[in-house]
């Protein structure tokens, strides 16, 4: 069962999307496919819904989206660079309007002062434009994954909406 507000945020998503005749696929690390829970836990999805890739590893990065080995090496896995070629690799690879990517370290450990735990990046591709967003959010592993969830879904909905 799903918190509310992600409920409430997919059946939104969902909605918009059905109405622009419009599909979503996710590229997730961090969240282990939670976005794609979300969305596909709504009764219909699959009118809009394609496909989703839980990236975890670089390789998987690499080999299922696209994204350039100099990328991860210059910039690490939790970077801009990277989640904007996952978004865009899994938006083309399933050939859907849109595209959402997730990385970042939820903790407890694997932080530094670079790149703290709850640090999370997102990458956006709404009918091939890329936009990235940063966030840092506070708590324990299930709280930063189920926040970093509940802002992909809004993130993805204000673009949707800026789109038209």
């Amino acid at each position: 069962m799903l918190p509310n507000k992600i409920d409430s945020l997919a059946k939104k998503l969902g909605q918009q999307l059905k109405q622009k005749q419009w599909t979503i696929s996710c590229a997730e690390s961090c969240t282990g496919g939670g976005v794609a829970f979300a969305i596909t836990s709504v009764a219909g999805s699959s009118d809009w819904f394609k496909q989703s890739f839980v990236t975890y590893s670089n390789e998987a990065k690499q080999v299922l989206l696209g994204v350039r080995q100099e990328v991860l090496m210059s910039s690490g896995a939790v970077s801009d660079h990277t989640v904007e070629q996952m978004a865009s690799g899994c938006a083309l690879k399933s050939a859907a309007e849109v595209g959402v990517s997730i990385s970042g370290i939820a903790g407890p450990d694997g932080g530094s002062d670079d790149k703290p735990v709850g640090l999370v990046w997102f990458g956006f591709f709404v009918k091939g434009k890329v936009t990235t967003k940063k966030q840092i959010f506070n708590g324990d592993r299930h709280q930063v994954r189920g926040l970093a969830i509940e802002y992909a879904l809004q993130q993805c909905s204000e673009l949707i909406t800026e789109h038209e």
